[in-house]
C-alpha cells in the first residue's frame, strides 16, 4: 500500500450536509482496499476560477492509504461522482516522509524533556 494525498472540491451547496458525499468517499476507498489515514475539512472557499458554473467549492483534504493499480479507478469514479467538482491524487516525495518523521521525532523527545527537571529547579 502506498500513501497518497488527495484533495476534494465538493459542490457549495453540500456544505449543511457534507457527511454523506463524506462516507461515499470513505466507501469508495475501502471498497478499493484503501483507508483514510487523516481527514481535515478546510470548509468553503473561494474558487480562484469558476467550475461549472461555480464559484465556491468546501474543500476537503485527506491522507489516504491505496494500492497503486487502485488510484486509476478510484480517479475514474471521482470523474462521474456529481458532488465532485474537481479532486487531485498525488503521491508525495520522499523529502516530506522525512519531515515527517523528524516532526514525530522532535514531539517524542520534547514531551520527554518536559517531564525530567532542569537542573536548575534540582538545586533550589
Amino acid at each position: 500500500m502506498n500513501k497518497y494525498e488527495m484533495t476534494v472540491l465538493y459542490h457549495p451547496d453540500l456544505e449543511m450536509d457534507i457527511e454523506k458525499p463524506l462516507k461515499k468517499i470513505a466507501k469508495l476507498l475501502s471498497d478499493n482496499d484503501g483507508k483514510i489515514i487523516k481527514q481535515d475539512n478546510w470548509g468553503k472557499r473561494k474558487l480562484a476560477y469558476s467550475i461549472n458554473k461555480q464559484d465556491h467549492a468546501v474543500y476537503v483534504y485527506y491522507d489516504i492509504e491505496l494500492k497503486s493499480e487502485s488510484v486509476a479507478k478510484v480517479e475514474s469514479i471521482l470523474n462521474i461522482t456529481d458532488e465532485v467538482l474537481r479532486y487531485l491524487i498525488v503521491k508525495p516525495g520522499p523529502e516530506i516522509e522525512e519531515v515527517e518523521e523528524k516532526a514525530e521525532d522532535s514531539s517524542n523527545t520534547d514531551s520527554s524533556e518536559e517531564s525530567k527537571p532542569k537542573e536548575d529547579e534540582t538545586k533550589k
